[in-house]
């Protein structure tokens, strides 16, 4: 599996669209230095009231570009960042990742899957009807949600957006259904996937931790 980077996004305030940077420095066990959603503990303000002590498992937010595609192709005007994503990408199969799967990011940032993103009312600012469009059910009736998925910092490091850089993972890809349906245990099988300096590697993701 081989795919790219788009843009990266972040915002300072709690805003549901996030601007498009030429590069965003990702924090260990934090997040992206400067948006609003970083921090040991919970950030997301739908949350706070009630989970407030709790760890930040949300750090880092992906969407898959094929996403704003489809989106599109149905009436809707989307753009990289506006859903909320700090990390756009084409390419990759975000939503067949496994909870617990690693994600390699330039030389030395690393990103660990710890859920999908459950779709809010305020997409539904962007446009009527955006968040019953990033969910459906397949033939069995499970609920598949769309919207990307999140990940906290394991290692930190700079991502240089717009690089064209590549990712490649040589793991087979779990059942999207089953992560749909709430999250999937670690898989061992599924290997890193890298995001070298404009360059495709397959070695095990090395770099600081700061």
């Amino acid at each position: 599996m081989v795919g790219i980077v788009t843009a990266v996004s972040r915002s300072a305030a709690h805003t549901l669209s996030k601007p498009n940077e030429d590069k965003i420095r990702l924090l260990v066990g934090l997040g992206i230095e400067g948006d609003a959603h970083s921090g040991a503990t919970v950030k997301h303000r739908s949350r706070l009231a009630r989970f407030a002590s709790e760890p930040n498992l949300r750090q880092v937010h992906l969407i898959h570009a094929e996403l704003h595609d489809e989106l599109r192709a149905r009436g809707f005007a989307v753009a990289a960042g506006q859903m909320g994503e700090n990390v756009t990408t084409r390419d990759v199969d975000l939503l067949g990742l496994p909870t617990g799967a690693r994600l390699c990011l330039g030389d030395r940032a690393v990103i660990e899957v710890t859920g999908l993103r459950n779709p809010c009312a305020q997409l539904d600012r962007i446009q009527s009807g955006l968040m019953g469009a990033t969910l459906e059910r397949d033939q069995n009736g499970i609920l598949i949600r769309k919207a990307g998925i999140m990940a906290v910092v394991v290692t930190g490091g700079r991502d240089y957006g717009g690089c064209g850089d590549g990712w490649r993972s040589a793991a087979r890809r779990p059942d999207p259904r089953r992560a749909a349906a709430g999250g999937a245990p670690a898989d061992p099988s599924v290997r890193h996937i890298r995001w070298g300096s404009c360059a495709l590697r397959d070695a095990a993701c090395g770099g600081s931790s700061g």
